[in-house]
């Protein structure tokens, strides 16, 4: 930074069992993989840091080079708005977040705690997955349940991906050569976790995802909106308490639970195309899904100037992307077959036909450079 260069990149996979392993890549050169016994974070970090300081793989000669580590949080509740330097105080209130994501505000701590612990010294900036949809209004946010629920719970929608929805609002704007003040844009993030978001003027102002991230569209192995009165009726009947319904809604469903073939989108669509019908009974009700959410965010905004498409499935599966379309041809959307057929695995770019009053595109997401953003822009400006 500020040049928005990846120097490099990797992952750690596997922490604390079997098979632990760290995959790196230097820009423009080859991935190195090293098989390691990696217990805990900190010990994944300090592999990391040897990594980036090493002769041939390194990017960095000295530590004195990192200027910020910038962390994704997934959950950052009513407190915070915006990306924000870490200290106690906010070390307190991601904590204090825990209850609202059990499953991975004490994971980012522990990311934030080993990274403290190796470098002390080295600032760090917190970017939280439920900040962009902080700007959503009440009517937007609020559950229809006794007003104490709000705020003894904290019970409302959040949302999440907020991350990717504000890059890929933005990129959209810019792609279209207009202030993203000036339109109305709907964000479909979709993957084996999927979102939509209505974002008007560059402000979220609604999202399918909700307290949890089982609401909105069928996912990989996630249910999308079902009536509670429903669940309440299995739980009744087959005597299941409250931990084994969460496990059905959030692994047993979606994808994996309605075709019982697979979680990952392209086994649905290669069994689809043998004629297995439970396969296409996915992809009907995932493109039906997505084209009500668009639809009910155009009358939300009073308007729609362009529908983006991101994640694992929206850059890569052109079937999703067209069956939406064609669904959102009402609205004045027109399709191009031969430029979605063209767009996959990394690129970008329109859909939809020159002239076409609605513009459908596909914009790969790229949160680290957000979070990147974020990092340099605080440490910068202390």
């Amino acid at each position: 930074m500020p040049q928005e260069k990846v120097a490099a990149k990797g992952l750690v996979e596997r922490i604390g069992i079997e098979g632990s392993r760290i995959k790196h890549t230097k820009t423009d050169s080859d991935t190195t993989v090293k098989d390691a016994n990696i217990p805990n974070h900190k010990v994944a970090l300090k592999y990391v840091v040897d990594l980036l300081l090493d002769g041939d793989a390194g990017v960095m000669k000295s530590l004195s080079e990192l200027g910020a580590a910038g962390h994704r949080v997934v959950h950052g509740g009513e407190k915070f708005a915006s990306s924000v330097v870490i200290d106690d105080d906010v070390i307190q209130a991601i904590d204090e977040c825990v209850p609202l994501a059990p499953l991975h505000n004490p994971a980012n701590l522990t990311g934030i705690k080993a990274m403290k612990e190796l470098l002390p010294d080295l600032p760090q900036v917190a970017v939280f997955d439920t900040a962009f949809h902080q700007t959503m209004p009440q009517k937007a946010y609020m559950y229809g349940l006794p007003y104490r629920y709000y705020t003894t719970y904290k019970g409302r929608r959040y949302g999440f991906h907020g991350t990717s929805h504000y890059y890929v609002a933005h990129r959209t704007a810019e792609l279209m050569g207009k202030p993203i003040e000036e339109l109305k844009i709907v964000t479909c993030h979709l993957g084996n976790g999927s979102s939509i978001t209505a974002v008007n003027g560059g402000v979220s102002v609604d999202t399918s995802l909700g307290f949890g991230t089982v609401p909105g569209i069928i996912m990989g192995t996630r249910s999308g909106d079902v009536d509670p009165t429903l669940l309440l009726h299995i739980m009744e009947q087959e005597g299941m308490s409250p931990a084994e319904m969460s496990h059905v809604l959030h692994k047993e469903s979606g994808f994996w639970g309605l075709s019982g073939i697979s979680s990952d989108l392209r086994d649905i669509e290669e069994a689809m195309e043998k004629g297995n019908e439970r396969a296409t009974l996915v992809m009907e009700m995932l493109v039906y899904g997505i084209a009500k959410f668009v639809g009910a965010y155009a009358a939300a905004m009073k308007g729609l100037d362009a529908v983006a498409f991101t994640a694992g499935i929206g850059e890569n599966s052109p079937i999703v992307r067209e069956k939406v379309c064609e669904y959102l041809s009402f609205l004045g959307l027109r399709f191009d077959r031969a430029k979605n057929e063209a767009l996959i695995r990394g690129k970008e770019g329109y859909i939809s036909i020159k002239d076409s009053p609605v513009k459908a595109l596909v914009v790969p997401t790229n949160e680290e450079l957000v979070i990147a953003r974020d990092t340099f822009e605080l440490i910068d400006n202390r």
